[in-house]
């Protein structure tokens, strides 16, 4: 979600919302942020892991490769590059 959001439009604004936040006078960089955090915590309350313990620099490239190679990559908001991919995994290791 971090990486979409300056691709998602209005679409953060329901997700918040749908989370009980009341967006009345958010600025759109509010109101992403707002349910980002919203889902960071349902992840953390259904006890979804913040970091990858097992995750190891070399599983890296494979892993990078795979994301990029996955069939859902295309219809991502943001177009992804490697190096996009990589960073999004150190942030668990």
């Amino acid at each position: 979600m971090e990486f979409n959001q300056e691709y998602t439009g209005e679409k953060f604004r329901d997700i918040a919302e749908a989370f009980g936040v009341d967006t009345k006078g958010m600025s759109e960089c509010e109101y992403r942020r707002a349910a980002i955090d919203a889902v960071r915590q349902l992840s953390v309350d259904v006890g979804i892991p913040t970091k990858l313990e097992k995750l190891k620099e070399e599983d890296l490239p494979f892993l990078c490769q795979s994301a990029a190679a996955d069939a859902c990559a295309p219809g991502n908001p943001r177009p992804a590059a490697l190096a996009d991919f990589e960073a999004m995994f150190r942030k668990l290791m």
